[in-house]
């Protein structure tokens, strides 16, 4: 991996999930932040799972859900235009459940938002459902917008990395912070708890292995400024007992955490660790999920 020769990824268009909850809405206003960063366009996307619901539901009752949607959509996007008057923003009533019809919105090269927890009911976009599916299987970067929409900016992204399997979506991490105009802080935890009485057994074996991480997050580090060398780059190992408790905490002092999405195992089931769970749940700050399988056009074999 480190003698691959990397190229900087392109941020592609965001879709955001609305539900006509406060957070749905704080994730639209983002997401058109976002999408005004990187000069792309924003899509509104209200899943309102009517084929499916058809088998059940009257047609009176679904159009009136179509209505709501489309009244929504129309609300959310006045909201975004007063505030981002020159975006290129459409909007999107789809007639799937919300986390297919959001990854189709996505397609293969864009940006999924979706707030922090939703409403009940038909047009759910409850994290522990939703949020959770879409940032599980979803073959696109995944935003969970958490935080206060008052936080002020802190001037930095911060990657959550292990080893030299990060590479795979560390660039876009990258593009993150420079599309921001802030440093890239990687964070790599090291916690001896996960070597003790399996792969180490002897305390020079842990020495050797904190080196060894130490040295691999600074290769990293300099791949990265090597890809955009006007970015600040920072590297930062810390020992802890609790990899999710650290990040969180680290959530506190920055913009965006990014970190990568395993590859699901045999190629099937979703993949969203215990660490993802805890970041989307608990962190301060909006947290992007990114899958391993996630290749920019230009990395493309």
């Amino acid at each position: 991996m480190n003698s691959e020769i990397l190229a900087r990824p392109e941020l592609g268009d965001v879709v955001v999930g609305v539900d006509g909850s406060p957070s749905a809405r704080t994730a639209a206003l983002w997401a058109a932040a976002e999408a005004d960063r990187r000069g792309r366009s924003l899509r509104l996307v209200h899943a309102a799972d009517t084929d499916r619901r058809a088998y059940w539901t009257d047609a009176e009752t679904i159009q009136a859900v179509r209505e709501a949607g489309r009244d929504l959509l129309t609300e959310t996007e006045s909201s975004v235009r007063r505030r981002f008057p020159d975006l290129v923003v459409t909007k999107e009533l789809s007639r799937r459940e919300p986390v297919s019809g959001l990854q189709n919105a996505a397609g293969d090269r864009g940006t999924i938002v979706v707030g922090s927890r939703g409403l009940g009911g038909f047009s759910a976009l409850m994290l522990g459902s939703v949020g959770l599916g879409v940032a599980a299987r979803a073959e696109v970067p995944v935003m969970v917008v958490r935080g206060s929409d008052e936080r002020p900016e802190t001037g930095s992204v911060t990657a959550a990395v292990q080893d030299a399997k990060d590479l795979d979506w560390l660039p876009l991490a990258a593009a993150e912070a420079d599309a921001r105009k802030t440093d890239l802080r990687l964070v790599s935890v090291w916690n001896v708890l996960t070597h003790v009485g399996s792969v180490a057994t002897m305390l020079d074996d842990l020495d050797a292995m904190a080196r060894q991480r130490v040295h691999e997050v600074k290769v990293l580090a300099d791949r990265v400024r090597e890809l955009y060398p006007q970015l600040i780059v920072g590297h930062h190992v810390v020992t802890g007992t609790s990899t999710p408790g650290i990040l969180i905490e680290a959530s506190s002092r920055t913009d965006l955490i990014v970190m990568g999405r395993g590859r699901r195992p045999l190629g099937v089931g979703p993949s969203l660790g215990r660490v993802a769970h805890a970041l989307i749940h608990h962190a301060d700050c909006p947290v992007e999920v990114v899958p391993a399988s996630f290749v920019t056009p230009d990395e493309e074999p």
